[in-house]
């Protein structure tokens, strides 16, 4: 009787535990909301106020500073000047909020104080949709924002559309998922020297959470060092994935050298073996990603890689790049990728 009791009672707390789970998740993202709308009025009302002393050039900040001490000496912390310039900016961004335009109400205002700042539009809704789609935190947004992950997808001048719109499984593309470079500072491994490729390999299984992050979404580990037989030889592929939005294996190949073409035949043969004796009929072809340190247009240009849809090379960074560095880096890969009319 006790133990029945005792049972009856641990699946009746649990089910009062979860109630009240539930309703503090719903709480609370009624509260963000509510925040989130109520920072973007107080923007609204902030630029109208503003327009009205337009004619004077200090008006603004004599405005904010008087509202900061106002609202602090009233509702307490989060009112700061800069705070303030926060909604303002955070009005100016999505002027068109309450004319059917809608954000993201998993997002806090952190999650929106780091987006508003995003220059491009479509990177701007790009991040938002992934940050609410994937659960990304407000340290992995900045992250990203910081590395350009939007612009390091081959496809995004292209086809911008796929980044604005949740995509059924079957309209993925490859293209949707390849960066130019690969950031993976969070490895804390050197570039000069260059670790071996050994080292690179086991510091990313440490750190696989982060790099299937900077990987994309959709995919999961498989295994390190798989290997593959043929009747007489074993070969080994450093690192196996699979994606299920792309339904298809991903091997990585990892070079601590310049690109070379046995580095690409290398792959090529990888992939079409993977084909023939791990594919299965629900299997998209296998996917082949060489990281490399660099690569030079003359063995793209000449080697199968030239047209594929299944092999690509791309640079890879284990320290964080300057912006400027970034950018100059996807500009020559966008330049490679246009005259070899790689876009579709």
């Amino acid at each position: 009787m006790a133990d029945s009791l005792k049972k009856i009672n641990s699946s009746f707390f649990d089910d009062i535990r979860k109630i009240l789970s539930d309703a503090r998740k719903k709480t609370y993202a009624a509260i963000n909301t509510a925040m989130v709308e109520a920072y973007w009025e107080i923007g609204r009302r902030i630029v109208e106020e503003e327009q009205k002393g337009k004619e004077r050039a200090d008006y603004g900040d004599f405005l904010l500073i008087n509202l900061s001490k106002e609202l602090s000496a009233e509702f307490g912390k989060g009112f700061s000047y800069a705070n303030l310039k926060n909604f303002r900016q955070f009005y100016l961004t999505y002027p068109d909020y309450k004319k059917g335009y809608t954000l993201r109400s998993e997002l806090s205002w952190s999650h929106y104080r780091l987006i508003m700042r995003v220059d491009n539009p479509q990177a701007r809704e790009y991040y938002m949709q992934e940050s609410a789609g994937q659960n990304w935190s407000t340290r992995q947004l900045e992250r990203n924002i910081n590395t350009l992950y939007y612009e390091r997808l081959l496809s995004s001048k292209d086809k911008p559309a796929m980044l604005t719109a949740e995509k059924k499984f079957e309209k993925f593309l490859t293209d949707d998922f390849i960066k130019d470079p690969y950031v993976l500072e969070f490895l804390n491994l050197p570039e000069n020297p260059m670790p071996k490729e050994k080292k690179i390999e086991s510091a990313i299984i440490s750190n696989l959470s982060s790099f299937l992050l900077e990987m994309g979404k959709g995919f999961s580990f498989v295994g390190r060092q798989y290997r593959i037989s043929t009747e007489t030889t074993h070969f080994y592929i450093d690192l196996v994935f699979y994606n299920y939005l792309l339904k298809c294996f991903v091997l990585i190949d990892l070079k601590v050298e310049k690109l070379t073409h046995q580095d690409v035949g290398q792959m090529d043969m990888y992939v079409r073996m993977f084909d023939d004796l791990k594919r299965t009929e629900t299997d998209n072809p296998t996917i082949g990603i060489i990281l490399c340190t660099s690569k030079d247009q003359t063995t793209v240009k000449y080697s199968v890689l030239k047209g594929s849809r299944q092999l690509f090379a791309s640079q890879y960074r284990l320290i964080l790049p300057s912006e400027d560095e970034l950018i100059a880096e996807i500009e020559r890969e966008k330049q490679l990728l246009s005259e070899q009319k790689w876009f579709l």
